[in-house]
Parts: C-alpha cells; sequence; structure tokens
C-alpha cells in the first residue's frame, strides 16, 4: 500500500518512545521529530505537519500530568487522535439513499483514474441494491465515453454518452433527465480531467454543475502527486461544492500524503480508496480503523473485514448440503468463486487484528488465484451430472479427456483438479451431520465451539490463508472467542 511506508516510519518512532525507561519531554521532542520527518518525506503539507505537532504537545503536558498516568498511552493517542483529525474534517458526507434520485459528480486531475472510479462507485452501489447510472460528459479526452462504456458493459451498468455531441453541459443534462425517468436512484456524472491552470475547463466543470444541481461532487485524486494534492483540491474546492474525497491508486509504491494533504484542503471526508485496476478493488474508508492500520497499533478494520465476509458467505442451503455431507464439484465451484469475490486475500487479512499484507507475499497470492480461475475453467467444461454427483468413479478416462479437450488443458491438469476435490471432500466430510442452526441461534453453537471444530466450518482455503489451525487459534484469541469469529458467517446474536 502506498501509505505503508509512512506506517512503517511513525510506528518505528513510537516504538523507541516505548522503548524508552523515563518518558520526558526529549522522548517526546525525538518521538515527534521522527515522525514529522516521515510525513514530510511523504508529501504531506508543511502546515498540516507543524499544526499536529503543536496540538499533540498541548495534549500531552507533562507539567499537567498528574503522577501514576500512562504517559505512553496518552502520546500513541494523542498521534492517532491528530492523524485522524487530519483526515475527517468532522463533517459526514451526503449519502444517497436507495430508492430516492440522487445525482453525484465526479471531478479530478487528467490520469487520477476518474473514469474507472465512477464505474467502481456504480458498481459497489449496486451490489448492495442501488440502481446505478453512468453518464460521461467528459468530451475533452479521446476515448472517455469508450472507456466508460466497456466498463459500464463489463459491470452490466447503464450509461449514457454521445460520439457527435461536443457540449458536455447538453451531454450531463440529457443523461440526467433520461435515467431520472428510468427511475434510477443513483446517476453517476463523469466530468473531463482537468487542471488548475486551465480555466476553461474550470469554467466548464462549473457550468455541468450548475446545470445538474448534483446532491454530491466528488474529488478523485491520485494518492502518488504529493505536494501539488494541497493547491490542486483547493482550486477545485474554489470552483465547486466538493463534498467527498476518493483516494486512487492506493495500491502504488509512490508517495502518499498528498491524499492527507487533499483532505486538508477539500476540508471533506475521504469516503472511499481505490487500491487496484479491478471492478471490486474499491473499499469504504474508515478514518480510525485506517490509521490504526498504518501505525500498527492492533484493533485492524474488524468491521471491514466482517462486511467483506457477509457479503460473499455461502449461503445457507449451500452449508445444508454441506451438512448432508454432500460435497460436488458444484459446491467447489460456489466456494471458488467465494474466495474469489473477496477480493484479494492480502486486503482482506490486513483488516484483521495482528494480520499483516506481509503474510502473503504477491506473488504467491496472484498464483493462487491463478490456479483457483484455472480450476473454474475445467468446471466449466463439465456436464450438469459430473457437477452434481459426488461419486467419482464416473469420472473415467474418456470423461477426463473431454473436460481436458473443452477446456484446452492438458489432462494433467484435470488430473490435479480432481485430486484437489478428493481432499477438499474428505474435510468437508468431517461436516456430515452437523447441526446447522437457524439465523440468530448461531451463538448458542459457538459459545460451545472450539478451534477444532470452527476449523471444519470455515471454507479450506480461507483457513490456509489465515495460517491453519494456529492462525485461527491466534485469531480467536485475540477476538475473545468463537462466537464473535462465527458471526462474520451470519451468526451471533440479532440485536
Amino acid at each position: 500500500m502506498v501509505l505503508a511506508q509512512l506506517g512503517g516510519s511513525i510506528s518505528r518512532a513510537i516504538q523507541q518512545m516505548n522503548n524508552a525507561t523515563i518518558i520526558d519531554e526529549k522522548v517526546l521532542n525525538d518521538c515527534l521529530n521522527e515522525i514529522t520527518r516521515a510525513l514530510l518525506q511523504a508529501d504531506v503539507q508543511f502546515t498540516l505537519v507543524r499544526n499536529m505537532q503543536t496540538n499533540i504537545k498541548k495534549i500531552v503536558d507533562f507539567d499537567a500530568l498528574a503522577a501514576g498516568h500512562n504517559k505512553r498511552n496518552i502520546i500513541k493517542q494523542a498521534i492517532l487522535k491528530e492523524l485522524c483529525k487530519i483526515l475527517d474534517p468532522g463533517k459526514p458526507s451526503f449519502a444517497p439513499k436507495k430508492g430516492k434520485t440522487s445525482v453525484v459528480m465526479f471531478v479530478g486531475l487528467q490520469g487520477s483514474g476518474k473514469t474507472t472510479t465512477c464505474t467502481k462507485y456504480a458498481y459497489f452501489h449496486q451490489k448492495k441494491g442501488w440502481k446505478p447510472a453512468l453518464v460521461c460528459a467528459d468530451t475533452f479526452r479521446a476515448g472517455a465515453f469508450d472507456q466508460l462504456k466497456q466498463n459500464a458493459t463489463k459491470a452490466k451498468i447503464p450509461f449514457y454518452g454521445s460520439y457527435t455531441e461536443s457540449d458536455p453541459v447538453s451531454i450531463a443534462v440529457e443523461g440526467v433527465e433520461r435515467f431520472k425517468k428510468e427511475n434510477c436512484d443513483l446517476i453517476i456524472v463523469d466530468t473531463s480531467g482537468r487542471h488548475m491552470q486551465e480555466a476553461a475547463l474550470f469554467e466548464e466543470m462549473r457550468q455541468v454543475y450548475e446545470a445538474t444541481k448534483p446532491d454530491l461532487v466528488i474529488f478523485v485524486m491520485d494518492s502518488s502527486i504529493g505536494q501539488a494534492a494541497f493547491d490542486q483540491a483547493k482550486a477545485f474546492k474554489q470552483s465547486v461544492a466538493v463534498g467527498a474525497v476518493i483516494v486512487t491508486k492506493m495500491d502504488g509504491h509512490a508517495k502518499g500524503g498528498g491524499a492527507l494533504s487533499a483532505v486538508a484542503a477539500t476540508k471533506s471526508p475521504v469516503i472511499f480508496m481505490g487500491t487496484g485496476e479491478h471492478m471490486d478493488e474499491f473499499e469504504v474508508f474508515d478514518v480510525e480503523p485506517f490509521v490504526n492500520r498504518l501505525l500498527g497499533m492492533g484493533g485492524g478494520d474488524w468491521s471491514g473485514f466482517v462486511e467483506r465476509i457477509q457479503e460473499v458467505v455461502p449461503k445457507d442451503q449451500q452449508l445444508e448440503k454441506l451438512s448432508q455431507g454432500n460435497f460436488t464439484f458444484r459446491t467447489l465451484y460456489e466456494q471458488f468463486q467465494t474466495l474469489l469475490k473477496m477480493g484479494p486475500m492480502s486486503q482482506v487479512l490486513s483488516m484483521l487484528p495482528g494480520f499483516s499484507q506481509e503474510l502473503m507475499p504477491e506473488g504467491r497470492e496472484k498464483e493462487s488465484q491463478a490456479k483457483i480461475k484455472r480450476y473454474m475453467t475445467m468446471m466449466d467444461s463439465m456436464t450438469n451430472q459430473e457437477l452434481d454427483s459426488s461419486n467419482l468413479k464416473m469420472m473415467n478416462e474418456s470423461r477426463l479427456m473431454r473436460i481436458a479437450r473443452g477446456c484446452g488443458r492438458p489432462l494433467r491438469d484435470v488430473m490435479e483438479l480432481l485430486e484437489e476435490y478428493k481432499r477438499l471432500a474428505k474435510i468437508w466430510g468431517k461436516m456430515k451431520g452437523m447441526k446447522i442452526p437457524k439465523k440468530g441461534e448461531m451463538s448458542a453453537l459457538s459459545r460451545n465451539m472450539n478451534a477444532q471444530q470452527l476449523s471444519k466450518a470455515l471454507p479450506p482455503q480461507m483457513l490456509s490463508q489465515i495460517g491453519g489451525m494456529g492462525g485461527l487459534q491466534s485469531l480467536m484469541k485475540q477476538m475473545g472467542s468463537a462466537k464473535d469469529v462465527m458471526g462474520m458467517f451470519g451468526g451471533g446474536d440479532n440485536k
């Protein structure tokens, strides 16, 4: 992640402060100087850094602190609070409501990933039950409409644009009117990328804004532009009422402090982060868990992890099938779909307390995902009878040869899939006879569940990615009980 290096530097400064025998003014100043250096190197604006340092010194007043106070904790909490304050302007952005038409306008610099982000934003809401639509009002960049059209078609989202009309204002107005008539409840307007020096493009942006009267203007910012971020974000804010920020390209390794600067300039909250090129590499931004993860201060982003699991967790019928010991190739296919929907496993693991992305080297993760996709391609060449039968005797040589020809893979790959199926079927076979509680009754079962039992209920690939039984036991210790872990599978007490 872009800010991982910054997080590492700040964590080291805090660790050095923790190791000091006596916490005094000098130790605090050394710690703050290290943090200041790290923030400036990451291209966070100087004024922001200076204000943060001043505020921390005001909070940690050694003369006013009574004896017995844990000074280390007070300093850590002050650093956390001030970093959160930079990223959180203290006012929530406009939140669209299902069933009520909202118009959202996207603005940003050229090359910030705005068009892709529009589609990701639409796709995210579509999965949650909204009816989104995309309008391409970018007539400045050649190929902009083609890109939006391609992205929208892939995500099955309605779109509007024109190859002949050169006036972005009329395209925006026509598109918004059309989708209002079609009862779309989230209309997203993509505008031309611009630069603060381009007065004509800024004027055009104001005209689109006045014509469409959006409920929310989102400023899309490339996390690597550094010091320029503050002035650019300010120029946009002065032209249109920016209400939220989305930071893109958070999977890169460039300087990411500009992200912090942009929030301060627009006085608007960051609502999402783009963490990769794919449609689902898009995360809701939650300030405190993000800063906790950045500083490695524990806590993780448990709510984000639970939400990710709940989005893709196997349905009740699937668990019911497994409890009857009915593990087929179709069940395996559904398990693989579940894993792929969760997005990059390193991203998911980084949300867990005590886990880091380093546990899942990038190459190994890509290799693992490629293997899953390969297996799914082979299963696409199977008949319904083969997919729904758990009788391996029917998988004779002629069937295996036909599957290999159908998917264009060598026979040894199909044999490898067969071995993987046997291995997983053996594991899932242990679930036979296990009582699957009704919704809301999971807590009773999970209170008495140990790691051994819980390991049988987790998808095998997920168990191995977490680190096997050892990793699961460690996670359960951190979470307190199996009840909390099972809660992410739709269990726990309903409140």
